[in-house]
């Protein structure tokens, strides 16, 4: 069974790599963004609980996946049924030029000019990552990396650096 969880800073190259990893190995992909939040405005967290059924519903729909986000609280919640983790730890400026680059995210954006709406917040938010204090910072992803005990890796790059533990 392969049963991997994908996080980082936004912008860091969790989406593509899942879907990647989906394509070629046959998993099903669950990205957080999609139920980590409730459609309203300003945008509020959903409730841990109901994150928490959403994610064990589709743990438990599919014997293999990539789970992606960079919701720490989240991952945990998937962390004792999965058997790998890769932390996509880019510098901010790697994460920055992603942000700007990034084609449009049909299944999270009505138009590509919505979410261009969005692209100085998200530069905003990507700048602050190891400055941060929660569930979502360098910190954060940091400690889940260090303390997950199956396999794992660290990808520091665009170019794919990475390195195993």
């Amino acid at each position: 069974m392969r049963k991997v969880l994908i996080f980082g800073n936004s912008a860091s190259g969790k989406s593509t790599l899942a879907k990647h990893l989906a394509d070629t190995e046959q998993l099903a992909h669950l990205d957080l963004d999609l139920l980590a939040w409730q459609a309203t405005n300003p945008p509020t967290r959903t409730p841990l609980a109901q994150s928490g059924e959403l994610i064990a519903q589709f743990m438990k729909q599919h014997q293999n996946w990539v789970i992606e986000g960079c919701y720490t609280d989240l991952l945990a919640l998937a962390e004792s049924e999965s058997t790998a983790a890769i932390f996509m730890n880019l510098s901010v400026e790697d994460c920055i030029a992603n942000a700007k680059n990034r084609p449009w995210e049909p299944h999270k954006y009505d138009s590509k000019a919505a979410q261009d709406a969005n692209l100085a917040m998200l530069l905003e938010w990507i700048a602050q990552y190891e400055v941060r204090e929660d569930t979502f910072s360098k910190n954060a992803h940091a400690e889940f990396y260090q303390n997950y005990a199956a396999d794992k890796q660290m990808i520091t790059g665009n170019n794919t650096e990475t390195s195993k533990s």
